[in-house]
């Protein structure tokens, strides 16, 4: 009897076991006989590698566990581009062909299935996007000014309406593990505010995720450098390589300056260098500079960039692209980006461009 009921308490503890929450993977790859595949998940600087399995005859199978439901890429060793799917702890299937994988198919993942629905939401939009941008472009190539200026105009309408959908889509899912996928797409577009408002409507479930944690850093990040805030103080090698700091350059008789990030190699800086241009010879003479942070890797191109574009103000860079160290105490993500400081070294613009740095500099310093 004592031996039954010891067998009784083992069987019962392996069932325990064999019923924790897991993933099980099986895939069919059709071209593929053999050969090896590969789980992956994105970290700073690259691919973080989590489960891989050997192909026989097409089919593979992985099986392992995952703290929470997660995007991840499945890649064939040797081929180019992978299937990106949320992973979770649940019976998923998945087929493509070994030479276009991206186009596979993945079932038995709820939280896939749910992004798929948010992505489908978009077709349309989409559609708009492409037929829009396609007349933008023959309207360029016969040079109808007039059409290509309402194109612009619808074109900006339509991108307007596709960041509120995605603000919707997160206001309404608080829970949903998509959720923080898709705030971190466009938390290089949100200011502060706005930013720790669809954070702080995120349901606790979420806290662990890799994203919210990592989006919670920089709003820490942002918030140091919203309108209002003292701008943080830097030194970096200007053109000679000798150490300028953000502070010499305010002050005295600068009564504005606009930190200036920016890169030899990013075309829309490069395009938006002549109404910096414009406005700092306009008003240089009544307390207007300029400081130029650059996110070049080569020297070389940094200097030319400077001459060809004839920006006669103060540049500074590490040469580390995007490691920039200022451009991460600043949380720029995307460039062009610049901050407007007043003569305290207080942050009084964000992201001015064209017209609109123009109109707040004439607002400042016109009457001077």
């Amino acid at each position: 009897m004592r031996k039954l009921f010891y067998l009784f308490v083992i069987a019962a503890i392996a069932a325990s076991c064999s019923s924790e929450p897991k993933y099980s993977i099986t895939g069919t790859i059709d071209g593929a006989e053999s050969g090896m595949i590969m789980l992956q998940k994105r970290i700073p600087g690259g691919q973080s590698a989590i489960d891989s399995a050997v192909v026989e005859n097409g089919i593979f199978k992985m099986e392992g566990f995952v703290e929470y439901p997660q995007m991840v890429s499945l890649v064939m060793k040797g081929k180019r581009g992978g299937l990106d799917f949320f992973l979770e702890n649940s019976e998923i299937s998945v087929t493509g062909h070994v030479d276009s994988l991206y186009l596979g198919s993945v079932t038995g993942s709820a939280t896939h299935a749910e992004y798929e629905t948010y992505r489908a939401s978009f077709d349309e939009m989409t559609t708009q996007m492409e037929n829009t941008y396609k007349s933008y472009r023959d309207a360029r190539m016969a040079g109808d000014e007039e059409l290509i200026a309402s194109l612009e105009k619808e074109f900006d309408n339509l991108q307007t309406r596709e960041m509120e959908m995605k603000k919707d889509f997160i206001a309404n899912n608080p829970k949903s593990f998509v959720s923080p996928l898709v705030l971190g797409e466009i938390s290089y577009y949100l200011e502060a505010d706005e930013m720790e408002k669809l954070l702080g409507g995120f349901d606790t479930t979420l806290n662990k995720v890799t994203t919210v944690i990592s989006l919670k850093e920089r709003l820490e990040r942002l918030k140091a450098v919203q309108t209002g805030q003292k701008a943080p103080d830097f030194t970096l090698n200007d053109v000679n390589g000798t150490p300028v700091s953000l502070y010499s350059k305010i002050g005295g008789n600068t009564k504005l300056l606009l930190v200036d990030f920016w890169a030899s190699w990013c075309g829309p800086c490069r395009q938006e260098n002549p109404n910096v241009v414009k406005v700092w010879k306009e008003y240089n003479k009544k307390g207007f500079d300029v400081f130029g942070v650059s996110l070049d890797q080569k020297e070389e191109a940094w200097k030319k960039g400077i001459e060809d574009d004839q920006l006669t103000w103060t540049h500074v860079s590490d040469l580390k692209y995007w490691a920039c160290e200022p451009a991460k105490l600043y949380a720029v993500s995307a460039i062009p980006s610049n901050f407007l400081l007043d003569e305290n070294g207080i942050i009084i613009g964000h992201n001015l461009r064209g017209e609109d740095l123009a109109s707040k500099v004439a607002e400042i310093l016109g009457s001077k």
